[in-house]
């Protein structure tokens, strides 16, 4: 039996799934550079074609993206808020902390290499 992954119909949906997987690379190669990385393939969504290109990350960074990926996709709250402003809090205590660590140091290596798409999402 071969199961269809999941591949979001709606453009903010895998926009921000799109960048979730950017952050948690950056973070992964940088804070990560001498664990063992491989591809990421989840039961539930096809990370390669939501994220346009093939995704190698260690397993903790592989746990936390599945974590992230699955907690977006069934967000309830339209339009969705950051997550820092948003009124109830899905992601588990430790996946949350996480998060906020890959978006603080990600997001600081992604602005100084210039990525554009980050700071429109920034802007935007």
């Amino acid at each position: 039996m071969v199961v269809a992954l999941y591949q979001p119909e709606k453009p903010d949906l895998r926009r921000d799934l799109k960048t979730l997987a950017s952050f948690v690379v950056v973070y992964c190669h940088h804070r990560h550079k001498e664990a063992m990385k491989g591809p990421v393939h989840l039961k539930t969504h096809d990370v390669e074609a939501i994220a346009d290109r093939p995704v190698r990350i260690c397993d903790d960074c592989a746990r936390l993206l599945a974590h992230a990926f699955t907690k977006r996709t069934h967000c309830p709250l339209s339009p969705k808020p950051a997550c820092k402003n948003c009124p109830s809090h899905c992601y588990h205590p430790t996946y949350r902390r996480q998060i906020q660590e890959v978006m603080r140091v990600a997001g600081k290596r992604m602005v100084l290499t210039g990525r554009l798409d980050y700071l429109l999402h920034l802007i935007f």
